[in-house]
């Protein structure tokens, strides 16, 4: 009689999976209650809906703990950034235990290898997606918390949060989905490799997108203007950046018109960012003539008694006047003074030259303008 050939069944990896875990959960009981255990065993159903009302009990009292423990620690700190992350780490710490036992409570009912690995891999899949949203908003209250932190990352600041936000999503997000199809047992190298090809193809198609995406990032790390400065392009535009996002920073204009420039562009263009240096004050310049019979000194003292008695115009730095060429009709001189703010430099440049003209009006400074003399040597003889 032929032998016959060794046939290697397949274990039950799902009965002996759940016969450890059940058998270890019976080596922490008290005796008494085992002849109860051993009972509630031969009925998998009625195990499997205790096991999943423990494991809810239980995790709610993690829930509440964690909660409470947080809160008492937030009544001791400044600010609202433990009083938003308590109920998120306590859901967490909630969803974890209560979807462990899920699984527990599907191992305790014994089913087909199939059915059981289906369940098993579908509530794996929930709670994975559960604690990526979770890890999501945890993300977004960390960078704002570091944000509005004094003690910080100098990266980490209101203009940089878009960009951090966005980068710790595809993050969180892939990894999300790396460990999503790992739970259904697929081997992701093949789609890494595939979409590894299609990303080529996608960078050629979409260089333009990529080159402004690139240069945002740049933009944010190198860091020559932030939200609020007051920038000059090379182009003449001039205005307050409203906006610095991944693909285009944004200005709002004096004649508040909005202008989106790509930050390709932007990234190579010579700025004037004049909120930049010490401060955001900015000086402005006023020329302005006198007659050579003047008394210098005292148009030095009447300019300078002027600005002092200006509300928009700053004490430190202090103002001056300086004195630059002899013109070909006056004395040429140039008013200096800061201002807290540099849109206002239209504005108070205006107000300047209409309180000089008539402070000099008044105290007998004259203003010369250039004037001509025409001499007739002879009119021309009238013909009959």
């Amino acid at each position: 009689m032929a032998e016959q050939p060794n046939q290697s069944k397949e274990p039950d990896t799902s009965s002996s999976l759940a016969e450890q875990t059940l058998g270890n959960i019976e080596s922490y009981l008290p005796e008494s209650i085992i002849p109860l255990w051993d009972k509630l065993q031969t009925n998998p159903w009625i195990l499997s809906i205790i096991v999943l009302v423990l494991g809810f009990f239980i995790a709610k009292g993690v829930q509440w703990f964690i909660k409470s423990l947080i809160g008492k620690i937030a009544e001791k700190t400044p600010g609202d950034f433990d009083d938003k992350l308590a109920p998120l780490l306590s859901k967490t710490a909630f969803t974890f235990i209560f979807f462990l036992t899920v699984i527990v409570s599907v191992e305790a009912l014994d089913l087909s290898e199939g059915i059981d690995r289906f369940l098993k891999r579908f509530v794996v899949s929930i709670l994975i997606l559960s604690l990526m949203s979770k890890l999501l908003k945890a993300t977004k209250l960390v960078l704002n918390a570091l944000a509005n932190s004094k003690n910080r990352f100098k990266f980490v600041e209101e203009r940089t949060i878009p960009i951090l936000d966005i980068s710790s999503k595809i993050l969180i997000v892939g990894a999300a989905l790396y460990f999503l199809i790992l739970s259904w047992g697929i081997d992701p190298t093949a789609w890494l490799a595939s979409a590894g090809i299609i990303g080529i193809a996608v960078g050629f198609a979409a260089k333009d997108t990529l080159a402004n995406l690139f240069s945002g990032f740049f933009i944010v790390a190198d860091s020559p203007y932030k939200l609020g400065d007051y920038i000059i392009l090379d182009t003449g535009e001039r205005g307050r950046v409203t906006h610095v996002g991944i693909r285009s920073t944004r200005l709002l204009t004096r004649d508040d018109v909005e202008i989106t420039i790509p930050n390709s562009v932007i990234g190579n263009a010579k700025i004037v960012n004049e909120s930049g240096g010490p401060w955001e004050k900015t000086r402005i310049r006023v020329d302005v003539g006198v007659s050579y019979d003047s008394d210098l000194d005292f148009v030095h003292d009447v300019l300078m008694e002027l600005v002092k008695e200006r509300d928009d115009i700053a004490n430190n730095p202090t103002p001056r006047v300086r004195y630059r060429a002899f013109g070909a009709s006056s004395i040429d001189l140039q008013l200096m003074a800061w201002i807290n703010y540099p849109e206002q430099k239209g504005l108070i440049n205006h107000k300047l030259i209409m309180d000089i003209h008539k402070t000099f009006r008044d105290k007998g400074i004259e203003i010369p303008y250039s004037k001509h003399d025409l001499y007739v040597k002879e009119f021309p003889v009238a013909k009959d």
